[in-house]
């Protein structure tokens, strides 16, 4: 049987990227709800972000949104960071909430807007020159509401059209990574709703075309395990967007409504060599906390998949494959939920603790005053929230 003592090494090498939206004001599409010290400028989403790091020592990266994290001097704002302990990651475009844009962007059938929305990439791609990002994401509200209005093939065409001119900007270390979501703000079709999709479009474009997996959109019952150990055995599996949901929408805390399903998952990225040394695979955080404190929040995100990563490193898989290959239907399964059960959260404590880290992480950080700092500073100015 693996012992903890057997996969503690493997653990110092996992880093989640936190999104800089997280630390800001969101809510529902009923609300957008405000709270003391919420950021106003990408610097104080960055400086919370780094707060994270410092006290899981799982965060080293901070994905920024163009345009809600537009600064003057973005070689200035990646100074700012490294200051702080982290670096920039994912540049993420928005082509969902310009008025240009309410009928499609890079599926739009309007020449004018479609090529908008692809100098909105370009501009992406000039920020992670500034910034030293590696991955351009892109995710599509695109989409119809009816039957009948628009061409469905036609939009795939269009969009694949914009997609090579974006991919054809990039620089030779850059990478572009498609995202996917089955439905919502688009109720009839969405251009880009699965991961073949998605996949059809990376595998024309080239070797640095990769999907990213959003674990909260999916159709409710899909084994996104099953999605997971494909792309992987493709080679398209870019990236992660790690958060949970229960019924339609997503953004909750990563392994909220499931840690069963975050375990198979992490389980598949370990057996398919996602978690390797040289894997191409990131892992971040794609969530909003409507209603809980926002570093807190992206702290529990960050535990969770550690402790879940840690479960799935547990797996004796050279035991699981006899089982497997032997038929032993039940005796696979009770490897594999072994592992599940084992109770990580002592020995990843006492890991941390060994590498000057605080065994609780949001024990220390609330007995450190931060959150009550910046309540008391951050008075006046616009706080930061969704398309801001």
């Amino acid at each position: 049987m693996v012992q903890f003592s057997d996969i503690a090494s493997e653990l110092e090498r996992q880093a989640i990227e936190l999104p800089s939206w997280a630390f800001g004001n969101s809510g529902t599409r009923f609300k957008v709800f405000g709270t003391p010290g919420t950021p106003r400028t990408p610097e104080e989403k960055i400086a919370d972000a780094a707060q994270v790091n410092r006290y899981t020592g799982l965060a080293p990266k901070v994905a920024l949104h163009i345009p809600w994290d537009k600064v003057a001097d973005y070689s200035a704002l990646r100074s700012y960071a490294n200051d702080l302990g982290v670096e920039l990651g994912t540049i993420n475009s928005n082509t969902f909430q310009d008025e240009a844009y309410k009928f499609g962007s890079l599926t739009s059938s309007d020449p004018a807007t479609r090529q908008k929305a692809i100098d909105h990439h370009l501009e992406c791609i000039e920020i992670m020159h500034l910034t030293g990002s590696q991955d351009l994401k892109i995710w599509l509200a695109d989409g119809t509401n009816y039957p009948g209005q628009g061409d469905i093939r036609s939009r795939q065409d269009l969009l694949a059209s914009s997609l090579e001119t974006i991919y054809g900007a990039l620089g030779e270390e850059q990478r572009l990574v498609l995202e996917y979501k089955f439905f919502e703000p688009a109720f009839y079709h969405t251009d880009v709703p699965d991961w073949g999709t998605s996949y059809a479009h990376v595998a024309a474009l080239g070797d640095r075309a990769f999907v990213c997996l959003d674990t909260g959109h999916h159709a409710p019952g899909t084994n996104i395990e099953f999605i997971v150990a494909q792309l992987l055995r493709l080679g398209k599996l870019g990236s992660f967007d790690f958060n949970s949901r229960f019924y339609a929408d997503d953004d909750l805390i990563v392994g909220a409504a499931d840690p069963f399903q975050l375990f198979r998952i992490l389980y598949e990225v370990v057996r398919g060599g996602g978690y390797d040394v040289d894997s191409p695979v990131a892992f971040m955080l794609d969530q909003c906390h409507n209603v809980e404190e926002k570093i807190v929040g992206q702290m529990r995100s960050v535990l969770n998949v550690q402790e879940m990563t840690a479960r799935a490193l547990l797996v004796d898989r050279a035991a699981l494959l006899e089982a497997q290959n032997a038929n032993d239907v039940l005796g696979a399964n009770a490897i594999l939920m072994d592992a599940f059960y084992t109770d990580v959260r002592p020995s990843l404590a006492a890991w941390r603790e060994s590498r000057g880290l605080a065994g609780d992480p949001i024990a220390a950080f609330k007995a450190s005053g931060y959150q009550e700092r910046i309540v008391a500073e951050r008075v006046g100015g616009a706080q930061a929230s969704w398309g801001a």
